[in-house]
């Protein structure tokens, strides 16, 4: 007796199926009928190769384009570090702009548009710029009053040749820097950021300022240096200007005066006898005037320097013998310069062992001579030499002339009795009698 077979049901077509099979590809089926919403395959793949629309939340405002392509953004301030002004557009979309791109220091929280240059692949985060301050131009983005990275590539007596965006640009010479440049080929090669302040696209002419740049900057530094200083303070500063009436010093943002008699110890003659345009030195600020326009500061440097002459006080010792030059000549004497800013007297005295009418017959400005100490006065400040005390005295004369015979004699010779002697001791004796010289007693 053979098994029975197995239960099957018969499709329309005559074929076999498993019930359970039948019953999975129903399910299936349906599950698909449903996703696809009743689009057919051909109707899902072309709608698939269709680009949809991107709907932005209506709260943020759509992306634009500069003039030459790039794309502006607005996004929140979050944080003001250093130099930099990090922005967020988005949870995972952050950005640096250069704080110097701001004409004052944003808040936190602050919405702004920014100029997205390039994103930084190392970083993650996007390099930006305030439009109008973009410092990688791009030449279908320059405008007047723009500031632009230039580069200066050559020059000529009038200014700098100056390349911006791959584009040629000229700045004279007055407006390289704030104060004259005596020597404008130091920049050659250098970088600098730069004001647009004449742009001509169709004849292919810019002409730039870096002075309008550091004025701006300057100004900036002027408000909050006011602020800070005090009287008495001591200051870092760059010697910018020398004056017949002393030096002009920049404190970073103001010029404050240095006074001929407060740029060193001593006595000058002129200010670059002690500093040079361009030195850099310690100051104390002496005088503060903010009601003056514009507002001025008194600076000294000599109440910062060592005194050279208590220093020479204080190593110097009386009978020593020192060297120096003469440096002026008065009619009570001369004044030696031991060291700079350390001058000793010799008196008209002490100049020669014979008799001097005028220092200046005997002593000539600038030259070299050895004196000794004879005196240090601490409290006046003041050296005493002498000029003679280190030459031998001439040899006292003998009494006797040429011809051997007693001066001395000679000089205590009764005088010859002339007619006016003759009356004398008529008047006062008679002739004949000696005259004995003394007090009467009568």
């Amino acid at each position: 007796m053979q098994p029975d077979a197995p239960h099957t049901d018969s499709d329309p077509t005559g074929n076999a199926a498993s019930s359970t099979t039948r019953d999975i590809n129903a399910l299936l089926n349906a599950e698909i009928e449903s996703a696809l919403g009743g689009m057919s395959i051909e109707e899902i793949l072309s709608a698939t190769n269709t680009p949809r629309p991107v709907t932005r939340p209506a709260n943020l405002n759509p992306i634009r384009r500069t003039s030459g392509g790039r794309q502006l953004r607005t996004g929140r301030v979050m944080e003001v570090r250093g130099k930099d002004v990090l922005v967020e557009f988005g949870p995972k979309s952050q950005g640096v702009c250069p704080l110097s791109h701001f004409e004052s220091a944003p808040t936190n929280g602050e919405q702004m548009e920014f100029v997205v240059e390039r994103l930084d692949p190392f970083e993650g985060v996007l390099i930006l710029a305030r439009e109008g301050m973009i410092t990688k131009a791009q030449w279908g983005d320059l405008k007047v009053g723009q500031i632009v990275e230039a580069r200066c590539v050559g020059m000529n007596p009038g200014g700098l040749d100056m390349e911006v965006a791959h584009h040629h640009a000229f700045m004279p010479a007055a407006q390289v820097d704030l104060r004259h440049v005596e020597d404008i080929s130091i920049y050659l090669g250098e970088k600098m950021e730069c004001e647009i302040v004449e742009l001509r696209r169709n004849r292919e002419r810019m002409l730039l300022s870096r002075r309008r740049v550091l004025e701006k900057e300057r100004h900036e530094k002027r408000a909050a240096l006011l602020h800070e200083v005090q009287l008495g303070s001591q200051r870092t500063v760059t010697i910018v200007s020398l004056q017949p009436f002393g030096a002009f010093a920049d404190l970073g943002g103001v010029d404050g005066l240095i006074p001929m008699s407060e740029l060193a110890h001593g006595q000058l003659k002129q200010a670059s006898d002690a500093v040079a345009v361009g030195d850099v030195v310690e100051v104390k600020v002496i005088r503060v005037d903010l009601n003056s326009v514009p507002p001025r500061l008194t600076l000294s440097r000599r109440q910062v320097m060592a005194d050279p002459v208590v220093t020479a006080l204080n190593e110097i010792q009386v009978g020593a013998t020192v060297s120096g030059t003469v440096r002026s000549v008065m009619e009570f004497g001369a004044f030696i310069e031991l060291s700079p800013g350390v001058e000793g007297l010799v008196h008209i005295s002490e100049i020669s062992h014979e008799r001097v009418f005028s220092p200046a017959q005997a002593l000539k400005i600038g030259e070299a001579v050895q004196a000794k100490v004879l005196s240090l006065d601490q409290a006046r400040r003041r050296i005493s030499l002498s000029i003679k005390a280190l030459k031998d005295a001439p040899a006292r004369s003998s009494g006797r002339d040429r011809d051997g015979r007693d001066s001395k004699a000679d000089a205590l010779q009764p005088r010859e009795a002339d007619p006016s002697m003759r009356k004398l001791l008529l008047k006062f004796g008679g002739v004949g009698k000696d005259l004995k010289g003394g007090l009467s007693k009568s």
